[in-house]
């Protein structure tokens, strides 16, 4: 019987207005329920905006006709105002907080309000569009963890690549070295048996004569052992032991060791030319390989130093006698007769080829953006330059810190420069010979790179000839 006092009765379902079970039923803030439609046509024929329970309506003239009406919910205290009791129906955007009312004429007085549903609008829109900016994000983070597997794939397959081709070029020096051995090995002991059968010969010959000398000993020997004298004498003439048998004068024979002097370094000068035709071999390979990143390099006017004639391609250049009237913008090389390339680089692989054919005299490489362009300067990686050079028309270095003597076997017609920026790597080839002249290697780079030229100075017309950018012709 007890629980009884704890149903509602059904009075509670009813609207006091329509005295009918509630249809789409709101709380005002007094906390009455009405029938949606009731309410609003009960406010609508009055001219204030009462509580038609307890009679209650605010001195504003906002008074109940601002109040939102809210379907009823479980947590009715969450919505309320904890210092005035009013549903929060207003948002301060001052603040940044949801008020009541009162609060607009109280605490929140001089603030800037906006109702709840046109704040949660803005909001949601705000929050729409954080929510795609989300997703945008986990989109490019998706696509760059496919990148990178990508890469990891592209770093696998070159691995497996250089594995195979290091194995291969390997087995074939081992190969090598060991044929070499074996036909060294051969060549000695082939030398060895040759001394060995001459020696076996001579032996055999002297055994041959001892045995007649023996016989003819035993011989002396027995007519020595006569008494009679007759029988001597005549054994004497008729056996001419008296006279040793024919024989070989071995005074000046002799089997002297065998010469091995200079067999082994034959064999390993035989050794480094295979090696050598196996480099050779291995290097145009390399320089195949480099040349798949060639890219389409031209020259910056913007850059070059005043004195420079360009191509109207921007293929070649050359020192002029005369300094053209250019203006003297940052990009410009001011003191030394330098050019840098239009295409700069990042990141990544490049490679691109240059003639040099009939200069004395000549700089090449790569540079960073922030070189200094408006002093006379050294081309060295300290100031942020990797190339090489060449001085008096045959003394070629590589601009290191300090400059390395390079020995040339003979002088390149073209050279290709390769640059792999991840790996901090700069390679010079002789494109015609397909070998490497010298490589930076262990760089950091930081910045973006620009191909680098400079012709030089004309050398009393000896060093006339332009540098020309060439295409670049996989072999």
């Amino acid at each position: 019987m007890a629980a009884a006092n704890y149903l509602p009765s059904e009075d509670q379902f009813l609207c006091s207005i329509c005295l009918d079970v509630f249809t789409d039923p709101v709380s005002t803030p007094c906390g009455h329920n009405f029938c949606k439609n009731c309410i609003t046509e009960h406010w609508n024929t009055n001219d204030q905006y009462l509580c038609p329970m307890c009679k209650r309506f605010s001195t504003q003239n906002l008074s109940l006709k601002r109040h939102q009406l809210i379907d009823p919910v479980e947590n009715l205290e969450g919505r309320m105002c904890t210092k005035h009791d009013k549903p929060l129906e207003l948002f301060c955007k001052t603040n940044q907080t949801c008020v009541c009312m009162l609060c607009t004429v109280l605490e929140h007085k001089t603030h800037d309000f906006v109702p709840l549903k046109e704040e949660y609008e803005e909001k949601k829109a705000e929050l729409g569009k954080t929510e795609a900016e989300i997703q945008q994000m986990i989109q490019k983070r998706r696509l760059k963890i496919q990148e990178i597997k990508h890469s990891v794939d592209l770093s696998e397959e070159d691995a497996d690549r250089e594995i195979a081709e290091g194995v291969q070029v390997f087995t074939s020096l081992k190969e090598s070295v060991e044929r070499g051995l074996n036909e060294l090995i051969n060549t000695i002991k082939e030398k060895q048996k040759t001394t060995e059968k001459q020696a076996e010969a001579f032996i055999k010959e002297l055994e041959q004569e001892i045995s007649e000398l023996m016989k003819r000993s035993t011989e002396v020997e027995q007519v020595l052992r006569s008494e009679d004298h007759l029988h001597l004498l005549q054994s004497v003439q008729s056996l001419n032991i008296q006279q040793p048998p024919p024989t070989k004068d071995w005074t000046e024979v002799s089997v002297p060791p065998s010469s091995y002097e200079g067999t082994v370094v034959k064999a390993v000068v035989q050794l480094e030319e295979t090696l050598s035709k196996e480099m050779k071999k291995l290097l145009e390979s390399e320089l195949k390989r480099v040349q798949q990143y060639a890219v389409d390099v031209s020259l910056d006017p913007d850059t070059a130093h005043p004195k420079l004639i360009l191509s109207d391609d921007g293929k070649q250049v050359n020192l002029g006698d005369v300094r053209k009237n250019l203006p003297d913008n940052p990009e410009r090389f001011s003191k030394c007769v330098n050019v840098l390339g239009k295409q700069s680089f990042p990141s990544g692989r490049f490679y691109f080829e240059v003639q040099i054919k009939g200069k004395t005299r000549w700089d090449l490489g790569v540079a960073r953006e922030s070189i200094d362009r408006k002093r006379q300067i050294t081309t060295s990686p300290k100031d942020g330059f990797w190339t090489i050079r060449l001085r008096n028309g045959n003394e070629y270095k590589a601009a290191a810190d300090p400059p390395v003597l390079l020995s040339l076997k003979s002088p390149p017609q073209k050279v290709g420069v390769f640059v792999d920026y991840e790996e901090g790597l700069v390679s010079f080839y002789d494109v015609d010979a397909a070998a490497l002249i010298y490589s930076f290697t262990g760089c950091s780079f930081t910045e973006k790179l620009f191909p680098f030229f400079c012709p030089g100075l004309n050398d009393g017309g000896k060093n006339s000839s332009p540098l020309i950018i060439s295409p670049v012709r996989v072999n």
